[in-house]
Protein backbone atom coordinates (compact mmCIF):
# COMPACT_ATOMS: atom_id res chain seq x y z
CA UNK A 1 0.00 0.00 0.00
CA UNK A 2 1.38 3.43 -0.92
CA UNK A 3 2.34 5.67 1.99
CA UNK A 4 -0.28 8.28 2.85
CA UNK A 5 0.93 11.85 3.03
CA UNK A 6 -0.60 14.93 4.64
CA UNK A 7 -2.37 17.44 2.43
CA UNK A 8 -0.68 20.78 1.97
CA UNK A 9 2.41 22.38 0.50
CA UNK A 10 4.90 22.68 3.36
CA UNK A 11 7.06 25.34 1.67
CA UNK A 12 4.24 27.87 1.46
CA UNK A 13 3.18 30.19 -1.34
CA UNK A 14 5.44 33.22 -0.95
CA UNK A 15 6.89 35.17 -3.89
CA UNK A 16 10.32 33.74 -3.04
CA UNK A 17 8.98 30.19 -3.21
CA UNK A 18 7.25 30.94 -6.50
CA UNK A 19 10.55 32.18 -7.94
CA UNK A 20 12.37 29.10 -6.65
CA UNK A 21 9.80 26.82 -8.28
CA UNK A 22 10.27 28.58 -11.62
CA UNK A 23 14.06 28.16 -11.43
CA UNK A 24 13.65 24.52 -10.45
CA UNK A 25 11.24 24.01 -13.36
CA UNK A 26 13.86 25.26 -15.82
CA UNK A 27 16.22 22.55 -14.61
CA UNK A 28 13.58 19.82 -14.85
CA UNK A 29 12.00 20.89 -18.15
CA UNK A 30 14.05 18.62 -20.47
CA UNK A 31 13.28 15.56 -18.33
CA UNK A 32 9.56 16.34 -18.29
CA UNK A 33 9.40 16.97 -22.02
CA UNK A 34 11.15 13.67 -22.69
CA UNK A 35 8.60 11.87 -20.49
CA UNK A 36 5.67 13.43 -22.34
CA UNK A 37 7.11 12.63 -25.76
CA UNK A 38 7.84 9.05 -24.69
CA UNK A 39 4.26 8.72 -23.44
CA UNK A 40 2.90 9.86 -26.81
CA UNK A 41 1.61 13.30 -25.82
CA UNK A 42 1.59 15.30 -29.02
CA UNK A 43 -0.36 17.39 -31.51
CA UNK A 44 -4.09 17.59 -30.86
CA UNK A 45 -4.05 15.97 -27.40
CA UNK A 46 -6.22 17.26 -24.56
CA UNK A 47 -4.16 17.23 -21.36
CA UNK A 48 -5.11 17.65 -17.69
CA UNK A 49 -2.25 18.96 -15.52
CA UNK A 50 -2.69 18.23 -11.81
CA UNK A 51 -1.06 20.63 -9.32
CA UNK A 52 0.02 23.17 -11.91
CA UNK A 53 1.99 25.44 -9.60
CA UNK A 54 3.61 28.17 -11.70
CA UNK A 55 2.31 26.58 -14.91
CA UNK A 56 5.61 25.17 -16.16
CA UNK A 57 4.38 21.62 -16.78
CA UNK A 58 1.29 22.94 -18.56
CA UNK A 59 3.52 25.10 -20.75
CA UNK A 60 5.58 22.07 -21.81
CA UNK A 61 2.40 20.16 -22.63
CA UNK A 62 0.96 23.15 -24.52
CA UNK A 63 4.00 23.30 -26.80
CA UNK A 64 3.65 19.60 -27.57
CA UNK A 65 -0.10 19.55 -28.26
CA UNK A 66 -0.03 22.69 -30.40
CA UNK A 67 -2.91 24.88 -31.51
CA UNK A 68 -5.12 21.85 -32.18
CA UNK A 69 -4.75 20.61 -28.59
CA UNK A 70 -5.71 21.96 -25.18
CA UNK A 71 -4.24 21.92 -21.68
CA UNK A 72 -6.23 22.43 -18.48
CA UNK A 73 -4.16 23.13 -15.38
CA UNK A 74 -5.60 22.55 -11.91
CA UNK A 75 -4.03 24.33 -8.92
CA UNK A 76 -5.57 24.87 -5.49
CA UNK A 77 -3.66 28.05 -4.51
CA UNK A 78 -5.07 31.31 -5.89
CA UNK A 79 -1.72 33.14 -6.02
CA UNK A 80 -0.14 30.27 -7.95
CA UNK A 81 -3.05 30.26 -10.42
CA UNK A 82 -2.69 34.02 -10.95
CA UNK A 83 1.06 33.73 -11.56
CA UNK A 84 0.58 30.82 -13.98
CA UNK A 85 -2.02 32.77 -15.96
CA UNK A 86 0.29 35.79 -16.18
CA UNK A 87 3.16 33.68 -17.46
CA UNK A 88 1.08 31.92 -20.12
CA UNK A 89 -0.37 35.25 -21.26
CA UNK A 90 3.15 36.68 -21.57
CA UNK A 91 4.15 33.78 -23.81
CA UNK A 92 1.00 34.22 -25.88
CA UNK A 93 -0.35 30.69 -25.57
CA UNK A 94 -4.07 30.37 -26.22
CA UNK A 95 -4.37 26.62 -25.66
CA UNK A 96 -3.85 26.66 -21.86
CA UNK A 97 -6.43 27.34 -19.14
CA UNK A 98 -5.88 27.31 -15.37
CA UNK A 99 -8.55 26.82 -12.73
CA UNK A 100 -8.37 26.98 -8.95
CA UNK A 101 -9.57 23.64 -7.61
CA UNK A 102 -8.55 20.69 -5.48
CA UNK A 103 -7.44 17.66 -7.49
CA UNK A 104 -9.42 15.41 -5.17
CA UNK A 105 -12.95 15.09 -6.55
CA UNK A 106 -12.62 17.41 -9.54
CA UNK A 107 -15.97 18.65 -10.87
CA UNK A 108 -14.87 19.05 -14.48
CA UNK A 109 -15.81 17.45 -17.77
CA UNK A 110 -13.52 15.25 -19.82
CA UNK A 111 -12.47 13.39 -21.62
CA UNK A 112 -8.71 13.91 -21.69
CA UNK A 113 -6.06 12.09 -23.67
CA UNK A 114 -3.56 12.46 -20.82
CA UNK A 115 -3.38 13.34 -17.13
CA UNK A 116 0.00 14.59 -15.97
CA UNK A 117 1.70 16.01 -12.89
CA UNK A 118 5.12 16.79 -11.47
CA UNK A 119 6.09 16.71 -7.78
CA UNK A 120 2.46 16.72 -6.61
CA UNK A 121 1.57 13.19 -5.48
CA UNK A 122 3.70 13.37 -2.34
CA UNK A 123 1.63 16.38 -1.22
CA UNK A 124 -1.65 14.51 -1.67
CA UNK A 125 -3.22 12.75 1.35
CA UNK A 126 -4.06 9.68 -0.78
CA UNK A 127 -2.45 9.69 -4.24
CA UNK A 128 -4.02 6.34 -5.17
CA UNK A 129 -7.56 7.61 -4.57
CA UNK A 130 -6.79 10.81 -6.48
CA UNK A 131 -5.44 8.90 -9.49
CA UNK A 132 -8.44 6.59 -9.47
CA UNK A 133 -10.75 9.62 -9.62
CA UNK A 134 -8.94 11.27 -12.53
CA UNK A 135 -8.92 7.95 -14.39
CA UNK A 136 -12.62 8.55 -14.99
CA UNK A 137 -11.67 11.63 -17.04
CA UNK A 138 -9.30 9.68 -19.31
CA UNK A 139 -10.26 8.17 -22.65
CA UNK A 140 -9.71 4.38 -22.98
CA UNK A 141 -6.00 3.97 -23.58
CA UNK A 142 -5.35 7.46 -22.23
CA UNK A 143 -1.98 8.33 -20.72
CA UNK A 144 -1.08 8.85 -17.06
CA UNK A 145 2.36 10.50 -16.68
CA UNK A 146 3.83 11.71 -13.39
CA UNK A 147 7.21 12.63 -11.92
CA UNK A 148 8.33 12.54 -8.29
CA UNK A 149 11.64 12.89 -6.46
CA UNK A 150 13.87 10.19 -5.05
CA UNK A 151 15.82 12.43 -2.74
CA UNK A 152 18.06 10.02 -0.82
CA UNK A 153 21.34 11.78 -0.11
CA UNK A 154 23.32 9.00 -1.76
CA UNK A 155 21.78 9.99 -5.08
CA UNK A 156 22.50 13.71 -4.76
CA UNK A 157 25.88 13.90 -2.98
CA UNK A 158 29.03 13.60 -5.05
CA UNK A 159 32.11 12.09 -3.43
CA UNK A 160 34.53 14.56 -1.93
CA UNK A 161 31.99 17.34 -1.27
CA UNK A 162 31.52 17.44 2.52
CA UNK A 163 29.94 20.91 2.63
CA UNK A 164 27.41 19.92 -0.04
CA UNK A 165 26.62 16.79 1.98
CA UNK A 166 25.99 18.95 5.05
CA UNK A 167 23.42 20.93 3.04
CA UNK A 168 21.60 18.01 1.41
CA UNK A 169 21.29 15.76 4.45
CA UNK A 170 19.26 18.17 6.65
CA UNK A 171 16.99 18.90 3.68
CA UNK A 172 15.95 15.24 3.58
CA UNK A 173 15.59 15.17 7.38
CA UNK A 174 13.33 18.22 7.46
CA UNK A 175 11.21 16.98 4.55
CA UNK A 176 10.63 13.80 6.58
CA UNK A 177 9.75 15.94 9.61
CA UNK A 178 7.14 17.74 7.48
CA UNK A 179 5.40 14.40 6.92
CA UNK A 180 6.28 14.33 3.21
CA UNK A 181 8.19 11.47 1.63
CA UNK A 182 11.33 12.76 -0.16
CA UNK A 183 11.59 9.39 -1.94
CA UNK A 184 8.03 9.34 -3.30
CA UNK A 185 9.36 8.66 -6.78
CA UNK A 186 10.40 5.18 -5.71
CA UNK A 187 6.73 4.39 -4.96
CA UNK A 188 5.37 5.54 -8.35
CA UNK A 189 5.15 2.04 -9.82
CA UNK A 190 3.15 0.79 -6.84
CA UNK A 191 0.91 3.88 -6.81
CA UNK A 192 0.08 3.49 -10.50
CA UNK A 193 -0.77 -0.19 -10.11
CA UNK A 194 -2.81 0.36 -6.94
CA UNK A 195 -4.79 2.95 -8.92
CA UNK A 196 -5.63 0.32 -11.55
CA UNK A 197 -3.02 1.05 -14.22
CA UNK A 198 -0.62 -1.45 -15.74
CA UNK A 199 2.93 -1.35 -14.39
CA UNK A 200 4.35 1.93 -15.74
CA UNK A 201 7.35 2.61 -17.91
CA UNK A 202 9.84 4.31 -15.58
CA UNK A 203 13.22 5.97 -15.66
CA UNK A 204 15.38 7.89 -13.20
CA UNK A 205 17.40 11.02 -13.96
CA UNK A 206 19.87 12.98 -11.84
CA UNK A 207 20.63 16.41 -13.31
CA UNK A 208 24.19 17.63 -12.73
CA UNK A 209 25.67 21.07 -13.38
CA UNK A 210 29.13 22.61 -13.27
CA UNK A 211 27.74 26.00 -12.25
CA UNK A 212 26.14 27.15 -8.99
CA UNK A 213 22.49 26.90 -10.08
CA UNK A 214 21.69 23.61 -8.32
CA UNK A 215 23.50 24.74 -5.18
CA UNK A 216 21.40 27.90 -5.16
CA UNK A 217 18.17 25.92 -5.53
CA UNK A 218 19.02 23.59 -2.68
CA UNK A 219 20.25 26.34 -0.37
CA UNK A 220 17.02 28.26 -0.97
CA UNK A 221 15.06 25.10 -0.21
CA UNK A 222 17.09 24.53 2.96
CA UNK A 223 16.42 28.06 4.17
CA UNK A 224 12.67 27.69 3.53
CA UNK A 225 12.53 24.39 5.38
CA UNK A 226 14.62 25.72 8.27
CA UNK A 227 12.28 28.69 8.60
CA UNK A 228 9.28 26.36 8.61
CA UNK A 229 10.79 24.16 11.32
CA UNK A 230 12.61 26.84 13.30
CA UNK A 231 15.88 24.96 12.73
CA UNK A 232 19.29 26.54 13.18
CA UNK A 233 21.74 26.57 10.26
CA UNK A 234 24.55 28.12 12.27
CA UNK A 235 26.88 25.17 11.62
CA UNK A 236 26.91 26.09 7.90
CA UNK A 237 28.44 29.51 8.55
CA UNK A 238 27.43 32.63 6.65
CA UNK A 239 24.38 31.70 4.58
CA UNK A 240 25.02 34.60 2.20
CA UNK A 241 28.27 32.97 1.08
CA UNK A 242 27.12 29.36 1.29
CA UNK A 243 26.36 28.90 -2.42
CA UNK A 244 29.74 30.36 -3.38
CA UNK A 245 31.52 28.08 -0.90
CA UNK A 246 29.71 25.01 -2.25
CA UNK A 247 30.65 25.96 -5.81
CA UNK A 248 34.27 26.55 -4.80
CA UNK A 249 34.33 23.14 -3.13
CA UNK A 250 33.00 21.47 -6.26
CA UNK A 251 35.47 23.28 -8.53
CA UNK A 252 38.38 22.31 -6.28
CA UNK A 253 37.24 18.67 -6.37
CA UNK A 254 36.68 18.89 -10.15
CA UNK A 255 33.16 17.59 -9.49
CA UNK A 256 29.70 18.49 -10.77
CA UNK A 257 26.86 19.13 -8.32
CA UNK A 258 23.90 16.76 -8.55
CA UNK A 259 20.25 17.64 -8.06
CA UNK A 260 17.79 15.28 -6.43
CA UNK A 261 16.97 12.26 -8.59
CA UNK A 262 13.72 12.48 -10.56
CA UNK A 263 11.65 9.37 -11.26
CA UNK A 264 9.39 9.53 -14.34
CA UNK A 265 6.54 7.09 -14.90
CA UNK A 266 3.84 6.67 -17.52
CA UNK A 267 1.19 4.11 -18.29
CA UNK A 268 -2.04 3.80 -20.27
CA UNK A 269 -5.57 3.31 -18.99
CA UNK A 270 -6.85 -0.17 -19.66
CA UNK A 271 -9.61 0.12 -22.28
Amino acid sequence: MAQTMPSGYVLGYSDAEQDRLIRQATLLAPITERLFREAGIGAGCHVLDIGSGMGDVAIIAARLVGASGEVLGVERNASFVARARERVAAIGFRNVTFIQADANGLAIKGPFDAVVGRLVLNHNPDPVVMLRSVTQLLIPGGVLAFQELAASPALAVAAGLPLWSRVVTPIQDMIHMSGTNPDAGLALSQIFQDAGFPGPHTHLDVPFTQDASIAQLEVDLLRSLAGHHGASLADLGDLETLVKRIHTEAVSARSAIGFTAVVSAWSRKIA
